[in-house]
């Protein structure tokens, strides 16, 4: 059965992948900010405000864009249809 997403909710995908976007730069961030410290030689190390702020920034701007971009599909989805899926249910494992 074919379904489109008639909706999708600006303030909490926004949320949702504004968290994984701070979470995985983390990932990234922390173990490329001790490389450049070992390899930079002694004296010179990483800012460590940039390290703290960069996440932050993933924050905001992922919520941001993320906010925006479902308002867009929104607005258009009047015009154009909203994503189509598939949709089946389950089996269920009881016996």
């Amino acid at each position: 059965m074919s379904q489109q997403v008639a909706r999708l909710s600006p303030h909490q995908n926004g949320k949702v992948f504004a968290v994984l976007m701070a979470v995985t730069s983390l990932i990234f961030i922390l173990p490329l900010f001790v490389f450049i410290g070992l390899v930079g030689g002694f004296g010179s190390r990483p800012p460590v405000l940039t390290v703290l702020i960069m996440p932050v920034i993933y924050l905001v701007l992922g919520y941001i864009t993320v906010a925006i971009g479902c308002a867009i599909y929104n607005f258009m989805y009047r015009y154009i249809g909203g994503i189509e899926f598939e949709a089946t249910t389950a089996p269920s494992d009881r016996s």
